[in-house]
């Protein structure tokens, strides 16, 4: 059987518990996505709440708390298939009478504990790496274009650290973004594509002169001396320098 879903989690997590009564999967793809071949026609199954639940909760029971959690930055990842890997992983974990999870002799569990860790490090990178520019409707904003689709996972540190501000971190990749206003905040998607970069006449003059002002003092911080361009690009890699502010040039 190939089945397709929605492209969400709880979708996913209802195609492998309709999975079970045909006892026999060969693909499960988002249906936006989905090829179909030349023989066999592929089944939809629709997001059901208690569907996703159950699964969860049988997932608890075996593997404790944190599997739920795993499985949904996997589910993040984007990798290639990784619809069929969330999907052995689970027939593996109710299959077995222990915590899988520890069990780092199976190849599957290495992969997942490596794909979250991927996860992990990228989430703490949009931490360090978002920068928001003021706009002249008074908007905080900042474009973002993350290997993974960790957009989902930064609500919590952001909506904490700004909670004042009306903000948005828009992922360019993916074309949607999280938008805050006091104190509530939703995922958006615009009418048009947002460019790689916001335009300088979007931005207020207070911006400019911030943004200025930090090029300078970054430059005058930089020591050429003791500079160590390995090191510094294992901390910062090259593909977030646009998104910075202190890697621009300074006006001439």
């Amino acid at each position: 059987m190939v089945f397709t879903y929605d492209g969400s989690f709880d979708g996913l997590l209802s195609v492998i518990f309709e999975s079970y009564r045909s006892k026999s999967v060969e693909e499960i793809a988002e249906e936006s996505t989905f090829q179909p071949g030349l023989f066999g026609k592929p089944m939809f199954v629709p997001v059901n709440p208690e569907y996703s639940q159950r699964v969860k909760k049988k997932l608890t029971q075996h593997c404790g708390p944190k599997v739920v959690t795993m499985l949904y930055h996997i589910f993040l990842s984007e990798q290639p298939q990784v619809e069929m890997l969330i999907y052995r992983l689970v027939k593996l974990a109710v299959s077995s009478s222990e915590n899988v999870l520890e069990n780092f002799r199976e190849p599957i569990i290495l992969q997942s504990h490596r794909i979250q860790k991927q996860i992990h490090r990228e989430v703490h990178r949009m931490h360090a790496f978002v920068r928001f520019q003021q706009t002249q409707d008074g908007l905080y904003a900042a474009l973002i274009n993350p290997d993974f689709n960790v957009l989902p996972l930064l609500p919590p540190h952001f909506t904490q650290r700004y909670p004042a501000f009306r903000w948005l971190i828009y992922d360019t990749k993916r074309s949607y973004g999280l938008y805050y206003e006091p104190h509530e905040s939703r995922f958006i998607t615009l009418d048009s594509a947002l460019p790689k970069q916001l335009p300088p006449q979007a931005l207020t003059e207070t911006e400019k002169d911030y943004q200025q002002l930090w090029q300078t003092y970054f430059q005058h911080v930089n020591i050429p001396e003791r500079r160590n361009d390995k090191l510094h690009l294992q901390h910062v890699p090259r593909r977030y320098w646009r998104f910075l502010s202190e890697k621009q040039k300074l006006p001439t």
